[in-house]
């Protein structure tokens, strides 16, 4: 029953345990923020990253959907009776529709997922260049006090 109380209490809590705690010249109210924003640009990243790989799964059913659709189509032409040249000539056509689509399928998920990297990308680079720029701040106010 206690170590229940002392819980409550904030006995495990470390901000209260550590709140009045100082270290000659560290800002601890500087690094905590410093750090909540690099969480929020990590949460940022993993959301543009998660919508990505969402936007790439829904583009692979549509897809294949789409795929499933065009296949009786393609089963009743291979079915009809016609002249060996005719049927090559079907075949040799399906064949070309079917890989220009599946090149153009490929291109758009190749841009679906890089649009996706660099948005990840463009998020994690701005808030380095952020800390670098309050690092700078920082030390200058710590020289300036001294």
């Amino acid at each position: 029953m206690a170590k229940a109380e002392a819980r409550k209490k904030g006995f495990f809590d470390l901000t209260k345990g550590f709140g009045d705690f100082r270290l000659p010249g560290l800002d601890i109210e500087t690094l905590v923020t410093t750090q909540r924003k690099n969480l929020e640009a990590m949460t940022q990243a993993s959301q543009l990253a998660l919508e990505g790989a969402q936007a790439v799964a829904q583009r692979h059913v549509e897809i294949v959907r789409q795929v499933i659709e065009e296949v009786p189509a393609v089963l009743r032409d291979w079915t009809e009776p016609c002249a060996a040249e005719h049927r090559l000539a079907k075949n040799v056509d399906v064949t070309k529709q079917a890989l220009e689509a599946c090149v153009a399928n490929a291109r758009e998920l190749a841009e679906i997922t890089a649009k996706a990297g660099n948005d990840v990308v463009s998020v994690l680079t701005r808030r380095m260049s952020e800390s670098f720029d309050d690092l700078r701040l920082y030390t200058k106010k710590q020289f300036a006090m001294q």
